[in-house]
């Protein structure tokens, strides 16, 4: 359950399923995020279906408080970008997570 997904995992994928070479598969996945990073560098959304969408936000300047010390200190503006889901991905992840809490039951019921 520690394992993390990394270009490198994603580009093994493509190798493994799609049947371009090592090199072509990590440039087929490089250009992806190179395609969704322009979008989002262009202050547009991605939306990418089954899945879910990357969203910029504009922040404006605030004031926050430094937790140390208390001390208010202005926060500038900046553009930051959020994931919303899809319905599709949080049902499939959901349903995931109903399996595995169901196969645990089960194996602590069989002691």
């Amino acid at each position: 359950m520690d394992k993390t997904t990394t270009r490198s995992t994603l580009s093994e994928a493509v190798f493994k399923n799609v049947g371009l070479s090592r090199n072509e598969s990590s440039a087929l996945v490089d250009s992806v995020f190179n395609e969704i990073l322009k979008s989002l560098i262009n202050g547009n959304d991605v939306k990418i279906s089954s899945f879910g969408t990357f969203i910029v936000r504009d922040k404006k300047e605030r004031i926050g408080r430094n937790p140390k010390t208390g001390e208010e200190v202005p926060i500038t503006a900046r553009s930051v970008v959020t994931f919303r889901a899809s319905n599709v991905l949080k049902s499939r992840v959901n349903t995931k997570n109903k399996d595995q809490k169901s196969q645990s039951l089960e194996s602590v019921n069989e002691y």
